[in-house]
């Protein structure tokens, strides 16, 4: 009996949909009202994911925004009765609810952090309401943690620079850890996310619906997963978009990924040897093409050439593209393969969406 006759399920045959979207203030103004009106959007998509038997677990959703500068400052005056320098990151990171392990994933990643000329703040436990959440959800449920990191006399550039080497480095020396997860870690975007139902996402993570916490852009996305099984680090958005579809060439794409690694040069990354391999194998696609733009992004690349390297259009047969254009896509060609399939992508990196 074939799947199409309505017998057999067969995974190769269904394919669904995500919800996603994004919010901006046109002038950049931050506002705790453009983060609830992002809360109500994702809220109205919750037919877009799968809900779980129990009826409150969710297939993983989540929130990217611009990070709200004002309300971590006052968080860290009032937590560690410091003040952040002009340029500071914080990190959301997913730990084991085992205190040994969890404070062994802290002190990796925090000497990493050192390593990399940062000074480490302090670390704050975020403020959650595990009430709100399924059975399911809450077997898996790690321990949710903030560091705060200072990296006054350097640019946001830099800043992000040295914690993308912190947190890769980090990953690298916890493999074997499969708790310990860095959300977001960087100084212009903050991640809330986890397999809590959409309107359950502000009465969990409770920063959400404190008034101090501004934001002029926000990602959103509600999962329907086609291709893993939930997690709590596969909810969506990661750390630089949030993806809708498939990627019908995610195979091709993590081997030649591989496959270019030495070809790969910058500046901004000195030791690619380090942080090998560049994008996961195991996640899903959606993370994978995440790698490789925060890969692209922190090397130079500006966010939309990456983009357009890494998703371009069915361009060869397009007659009456311009000249340059059409160069532009046939030199990049030459770098990079398509990550084919994609239905929609939405990004921020703090600065553009």
């Amino acid at each position: 009996m074939s799947a199409q006759s309505g017998g057999l399920y067969h995974p190769d045959q269904f394919r669904d949909n995500c919800g996603f979207g994004l919010i901006a203030h046109m002038e950049g103004k931050a506002s705790h009202n453009l983060l609830q009106t992002a809360i109500e959007a994702l809220t109205c998509m919750t037919h877009r994911g799968a809900i779980a038997a129990d009826g409150k677990t969710g297939d993983g959703c989540g929130l990217l925004f611009k990070m709200p500068e004002s309300f971590f400052r006052s968080i860290a005056k009032e937590k560690f009765g410091r003040d952040l320098t002009s340029q500071f990151g914080v990190g959301m990171v997913f730990l084991s609810t085992d205190a040994a392990r969890a404070a062994h994933g802290k002190q990796v990643l925090e000497r990493e952090l050192v390593e990399q000329g940062l000074e480490v703040v302090g670390w704050r436990l975020v403020p959650t309401d595990a009430g709100v959440l399924g059975r399911i959800a809450l077997s898996s449920l790690p321990a949710i943690e903030q560091v705060f990191v200072n990296g006054d006399q350097m640019s946001s550039v830099e800043l992000n620079r040295r914690l993308f080497f912190a947190r890769r480095l980090a990953e690298a020396k916890l493999r074997d850890d499969k708790d310990f997860y860095v959300a977001s870690l960087a100084s212009t975007v903050v991640s809330y996310k986890g397999l809590m139902m959409p309107k359950d996402l502000p009465s969990f993570y409770l920063d959400l619906a404190d008034e101090r916490m501004e934001t002029a852009i926000c990602v959103f996305h509600q999962r329907f997963s086609t291709n893993t099984l939930p997690r709590w680090p596969l909810a969506q958005p990661f750390r630089f978009l949030a993806h809708n579809g498939e990627i019908n060439t995610i195979m091709g794409n993590r081997n030649w990924s591989v496959a270019r690694t030495p070809k790969f040069t910058s500046d901004l990354l000195p030791d690619f040897e380090e942080i090998k391999p560049l994008v996961n194998r195991n996640g899903s696609d959606s993370s994978s093409l995440d790698n490789m733009l925060e890969l692209l992004v922190t090397g130079g690349m500006d966010i939309f050439r990456a983009v357009r390297m890494l998703v371009p259009p069915a361009w060869q047969n397009v007659e009456t593209m311009d000249a340059d254009l059409r160069g532009f896509y046939e030199y990049n060609s030459m770098h990079m393969e398509p990550w084919d399939g994609p239905a929609g992508l939405v990004m921020t990196d703090g600065r553009h969406a």
